[in-house]
């Protein structure tokens, strides 16, 4: 499986089809096709992931009680960000 980090801050209060707008719109990608894709929000305490699996697409969402999420570097050469 892969996983694709959306660019940008993404407004947490967007469904499953927002979110699928944003990532027609901003990473030229579909659900469907098997991928992970992962938004988070500004203050980094929230992030959702949509994943297509048999009969739809899934979104799963993990709110932090403490701390935030820490996000990789974007790497302009190879126009990502690593994950390790």
């Amino acid at each position: 499986m892969r996983y694709f980090l959306c660019p940008g801050r993404t407004d947490m209060r967007k469904g499953i089809s927002s979110l699928c707008g944003l990532m027609h719109e901003k990473m030229k990608s579909e659900a469907r096709n098997g991928d992970v894709f992962i938004f988070v929000g500004s203050g980094r305490k929230l992030k959702k992931l949509l994943h297509a699996e048999d009969g739809g697409i899934v979104m799963y969402i993990k709110r932090l009680e403490a701390g935030r999420f820490k996000l990789p570097e974007y790497a302009a050469e190879s126009n990502s960000y690593p994950m390790e």
